[in-house]
C-alpha cells in the first residue's frame, strides 16, 4: 500500500461561495492557550476575519461516506458539509483508496490513511492564512500543495439482510494536513457514533469543527468534538528535538477527555519490528529514492509502515 494515489490531474473545480448563513461573529467554545511564540511566531490577527466554515476548512476539506453498491461498486454516498466540492476524479480516487484491497477479510473496524492528487486550479479562501500556518510548521507537517490526505475508518460486518452478505462502509476525513495520529483519534470518536446514529452525527461534528481555533503551530488547543474534548499542541520548527511543549494545567484539564502527546508520529519500532534485520537496506533504499512495495496483513499496518519509511 502506498500513500501516493492515482497520478491523474483533476479537472478544474472552483470552491463555492459560503452557503451557511450562521453568524460569523459567534464565539468559539474551544479554549485556545497561547505559548510564548518562537522566532517569527507572533500571533496573527486573521481569525478575527474568518467567515462561517473557514475554521472548518483550515482543518478539513470535507467528510465523506463511501459505501459498496452491488452494481456500481464503491460510491460516495454523502459529503459534509453539503457545499463542499470534489471533482469526479477526486471522488474516484477516494472510492478506490478508502476500501481495503486485501484478501484478509478485515472483519470489524479498520483504520488507515492514504494520499491522493488534488484537482488542478482549486481555489481556497484560506490560502493566505494557511501559508502563515505553514511558516512556523516543521517540514514534515507542512501542507502538500498538490495532494489531499484521506483518513479512513472502515467497517465490515456480516449482515444476512444485505444481498452481498456484508455491511461495508468507510467514513473518510479529507484534509490537507498530515496530522495522522490526530485525525485517527478524531475518527475513533466520530465513526462509532456515525454508524449508530447516521448523518445527524456528521452535521453535529462539522459544526463542532467549525468552532475550533485554527491550527496554529506552537499553541496548545482544547478541541471539543461530539461531547469529547481533545487537547493537542501542534509542533513548530523552533521546538527542540525530543522535548514536549504540551503544558499541563489542572484547572483547564478538568474538562479534557483525551491528551495527545503527538499529532503525527507513528510507532517506528512497532512498524519495523518484523523487518528489523533489513532496516539498513530499507534506509538505503529510501535515501536513494528507490521504489518499494509494502505488503502487510492489514491496511493499518501497511499505511503505518509507509509513513514510518517516509
Amino acid at each position: 500500500m502506498a500513500l501516493q494515489g492515482p497520478e491523474e490531474v483533476g479537472e478544474q473545480v472552483e470552491e463555492p461561495e459560503d452557503l451557511d448563513d450562521q453568524d460569523a461573529s459567534s464565539i468559539s467554545p474551544a479554549e485556545e492557550i497561547t505559548l510564548p511564540p518562537g522566532p517569527g511566531g507572533d500571533e496573527e490577527p486573521e481569525e478575527a476575519f474568518l467567515l462561517p466554515w473557514d475554521r472548518f476548512s483550515s482543518w478539513l476539506h470535507c467528510i465523506c461516506v463511501v459505501g459498496f453498491d452491488l452494481e456500481l461498486g464503491q460510491a460516495v454516498e454523502v459529503i459534509y458539509p453539503h457545499h463542499s466540492k470534489l471533482s469526479e476524479k477526486e471522488k474516484t480516487s477516494i472510492c478506490y483508496l478508502s476500501f481495503p484491497d486485501s484478501n484478509s477479510g478485515c472483519l470489524g473496524d479498520t483504520q488507515f490513511c492514504f494520499r491522493f492528487r488534488q484537482g488542478s486550479n482549486r481555489k481556497s479562501s484560506m490560502g493566505c492564512f494557511l501559508e502563515n500556518t505553514d511558516r512556523d510548521a516543521p517540514p514534515c507537517l507542512k501542507r502538500e500543495l498538490g495532494h489531499y490526505y484521506g483518513y479512513v475508518y472502515f467497517r465490515q460486518v456480516r449482515d444476512k439482510s444485505l444481498k452481498r452478505g456484508y455491511f461495508q462502509k468507510s467514513l473518510v476525513l479529507i484534509s490537507k494536513l498530515p496530522y495522522v495520529t490526530f485525525f485517527h483519534s478524531l475518527l475513533k470518536i466520530m465513526a462509532p457514533e456515525y454508524f449508530e446514529k447516521q448523518e445527524p452525527c456528521l452535521e453535529a461534528a462539522c459544526n463542532d469543527v467549525d468552532r475550533w481555533p485554527a491550527p496554529h503551530p506552537g499553541r496548545v488547543l482544547t478541541l471539543p468534538i461530539m461531547g469529547v474534548v481533545i487537547k493537542v499542541r501542534i509542533p513548530t520548527c523552533y521546538d527542540k528535538p525530543g522535548t514536549s511543549q504540551l503544558v499541563q494545567s489542572a484547572q483547564s484539564d478538568s474538562l479534557v477527555s483525551i491528551v495527545l502527546p503527538t499529532i503525527h508520529e507513528v510507532d517506528l519500532f512497532r512498524c519495523f519490528y518484523p523487518v528489523f534485520f533489513h532496516i539498513q537496506m530499507l534506509w538505503e533504499l529510501v535515501l536513494l529514492g528507490e521504489a518499494l512495495v509494502v505488503m502487510a496483513p492489514s491496511p493499518a499496518e501497511s499505511s503505518e509502515t509507509v509513513l514510518a519509511l517516509v
